[in-house]
């Protein structure tokens, strides 16, 4: 009970309520206001440009978050003045539903937040639609709404101004807990009875979200002026916190070993249990650490494990008597591990419940923070570029635009009431650049409007008083905006419920609502999801090379940098951590096209039981790689015995091999030529397990060429 009541305690300190709060807030105040001042119409007015303005408002520094809503007020006027004139013509109306939603849809190119700018201008265009108006008002009602619009950005940017770090200190929080996550999975391996297969699903699926949620974190921290440049303690902590935390979680990838074996040999001895109930232990650790980040208390009391460790210690000591013969190295290095993971752990405990500003990066340059974060390219040639059925942009905005216009005829044609612009709503809203995406929204869409209905005729049937049904109204629309980004297929169960009492306040029946809530719902979903499946369809299969390469170029280029390190060349901070990431993100984008391509069709699941061996193996050598770079970085081995050069290139060349042949770029790596009286001298005790580790990363680099033979074949 004290687990689930932290949750929902760390949901109401999260981003995303947060996020659900300031856009109740901004769409509701115009109307409220206006009411009071009997002008209820013209707040609706105010409110719906505001509606329409926070879909561009998406996490990110406070920048691009301005740009991206200046700009959408800029379309939303644009669409609102044309989509007005527009309607007086069936024809011309259908003709511009058609240019808009594929001008609109093509904004995918810029990215996402470039894409939530063209999906609020679609809104705006939908609501317009249906919005009688006679051509002289069409101007002042534009203007009107584009108000709202800015009212909405002021509003928004003023939350960020008043708490600089607040949105930062969420990110980062829910960033620790998705580890935490990844942590206990992790832990799962040492039990026996857990299936090592299943569990591996569960680990790159849960790799998706702690690299999601790094990304988020690394937009705010260091596209962020004020978080970089600042020299106050707040920010600062901040960023050693999350500069930690991704040390952490590479410590947390290192912890891997071929499970199978470890537990062939040690399950009988307990010690397996113990380090699982290690593992447990720090993960609940850092929980508390991340409860405490996101909800921006001081997390006073830290847990040591120097005395768990030590007593696991003598048991694996205990070994040498208890069962001679056995070798107990594996499981002094996961020791190892368990000790680094306990020391970074402590140390980020440190950093964010310093309460001197002392805490200070010694050297603010030594990492160049703008590397470590994409940059948007926005111009026109990008737009021009993508104008052939080569781009899965263009054809997802072609696919968008004929969808829309078959929705908008079908809505003419058919008796579907005065709101047949939900229709083209579900669609908008339906429609994603791939099928899996697409198929899952639908789903959800159709569950989340079904339920909905039904809480909200409930509601408005049995509690006639209209201020109990308006405390129902805000709390509905306070869940719709709080899940959006979190749980879709909430979301639309507290948006239906608080559509129909809205409409029920403006006089509109709940009943005959629901019914054409529902029914247009179907009606677009149904069309959305026919078209996925014949008008250009987007299967996984088609781009998975592309994922499986750059995964492939990533792991080569980490090795390189660590065999760099290795035979004594300087290797940068910098290039060593952006190569790391690297890692991270494409293998987290390969996890995220594998599961899509699972939801997909049986007949487009192409080569999929090796591309599952992919994933694994490449998690696998991301593992190996971290472990060896661990390894490397803390002993200062340089100037390496041959055999273990011999070893470096044959995987370098393996894996470069196995990039060319999915169409991808080689990473060189040149050395100086084997002096042969080198190769006589007798290897230390750790070039000896220098060896073993990149005797294990040969292997697996040789697993990965035969399955994407397997692939290609």
């Amino acid at each position: 009970m004290n687990l689930h009541l932290k949750e929902i305690k760390s949901f109401f300190y999260s981003q995303y309520f947060s996020d659900g709060l300031r856009m109740s807030l901004g769409i509701l105040l115009p109307s409220l206001i206006f009411n009071q001042l009997n002008h209820f119409e013209l707040g609706l007015t105010l409110s719906l440009g505001a509606l329409c303005v926070s879909v561009a408002d998406t996490p990110g520094p406070l920048l691009h978050k301005r740009n991206a809503m200046a700009i959408c007020n800029l379309c939303i006027f644009l669409v609102a003045l044309i989509t007005g004139f527009a309607r007086l013509n069936v024809i011309t109306l259908g003709i511009t539903v058609t240019l808009l939603s594929f001008l609109f849809s093509m904004f995918t190119v810029y990215g996402n937040r470039a894409a939530s700018v063209g999906t609020a201008a679609l809104l705006m265009m939908i609501f317009m639609i249906e919005k009688a108006l006679k051509p002289g008002d069409i101007l002042m009602y534009s203007v009107t709404v584009t108000a709202g619009g800015i009212w909405y950005m002021l509003f928004s940017m003023a939350f960020f101004i008043i708490r600089p770090y607040r949105a930062a200190q969420q990110a980062l929080g829910e960033s620790i807990l998705d580890v935490v996550k990844f942590l206990r999975i992790k832990a799962d391996f040492y039990l026996t009875d857990t299936d090592i297969d299943e569990n591996y699903r569960k680990l790159v699926s849960q790799q998706i979200q702690v690299s999601q949620h790094q990304d988020v974190v690394r937009e705010l921290l260091f596209k962020s002026r004020v978080m970089v440049r600042e020299s106050t303690n707040a920010s600062r902590v901040l960023l050693l916190t999350f500069i930690d935390l991704v040390d952490l979680y590479e410590q947390i990838m290192a912890t891997h070993y071929d499970y199978k074996e470890v537990r062939a040999r040690f399950g009988g001895t307990g010690i397996l249990e113990d380090i699982s109930g290690i593992l447990q232990r720090l993960a609940h650790e850092l929980e508390n650490i991340g409860y405490a980040v996101l909800a921006n208390k001081r997390y006073n009391h830290s847990h040591d494990f120097n005395a768990e460790l030590e007593l696991l210690k003598q048991k694996i000591d205990g070994l040498a008597t208890t069962a001679p013969g056995t070798s107990n190295l594996v499981l002094k290095k996961i020791l190892i591990n368990l000790r680094d993971l306990n020391r970074n752990i402590h140390n980020i405990f440190n950093y964010y419940n310093s309460r001197s500003s002392k805490t200070l990066i010694k050297n603010p340059n030594e990492v160049e923070y703008s590397k470590f974060v994409t940059h948007q390219d926005y111009a026109p040639g990008i737009f021009f570029d993508n104008l052939s059925l080569s781009s899965a942009s263009f054809k997802h905005a072609f696919r968008v635009s004929l969808v829309c216009l078959i929705g908008f005829i079908t809505a003419k044609i058919l008796p579907l009431g005065h709101h047949s612009y939900w229709v083209l709503l579900t669609i908008i809203v339906v429609l994603k650049p791939g099928f899996s995406l697409s198929k899952q929204r639908n789903y959800q869409r159709l569950i989340g409007t079904v339920a909905g209905g039904a809480i909200g005729v409930l509601i408005l049937t049995i509690i006639p008083n209209r201020d109990a049904q308006f405390a129902f109204l805000v709390v509905f629309m306070l869940g719709t905006y709080s899940f959006t980004r979190r749980n879709y297929v909430v979301s639309v169960i507290f948006m239906t419920p608080y559509v129909l009492i809205l409409f029920k306040f403006l006089g509109v029946g709940h009943i005959n609502l629901v019914e054409e809530r529902i029914r247009d719902t179907i009606i677009g979903s149904t069309i959305a999801f026919i078209a996925t499946y014949i008008i250009f369809p987007t299967w996984e299969f088609e781009q998975v090379q592309e994922n499986l390469r750059d995964v492939l170029y990533a792991n080569v280029n980490y090795l390189v940098k660590i065999a760099e390190n290795i035979t004594g060349r300087s290797v940068s901070t910098t290039d060593y951590k952006l190569a790391r990431k690297d890692i991270y993100v494409k293998s987290a984008n390969l996890s995220a096209a594998f599961e899509r391509m699972t939801s997909e069709p049986k007949s487009k699941q192409r080569k999929i039981k090796e591309i599952h061996k992919f994933v694994v193996l490449s998690h696998i050598l991301s593992s190996y790689l971290a472990n060896l770079a661990s390894g490397v970085t803390e002993k200062n081995l340089h100037k390496t015995q041959p055999e273990n050069l011999k070893l470096i290139r044959k995987s370098i060349n393996v894996l470069n091999d196995s990039t060319k042949k999915l169409g991808g770029k080689c990473v060189d790596f040149i050395t100086e030529k084997i002096n042969p009286q080198e190769e006589k001298k007798q290897l230390s005790a750790d070039e000896i397990l220098l060896n073993e580790q990149l005797g294990f990363v040969n292997k697996i680099s040789y697993d990965i060429a035969k399955v994407t033979d397997n692939i290609l074949s």
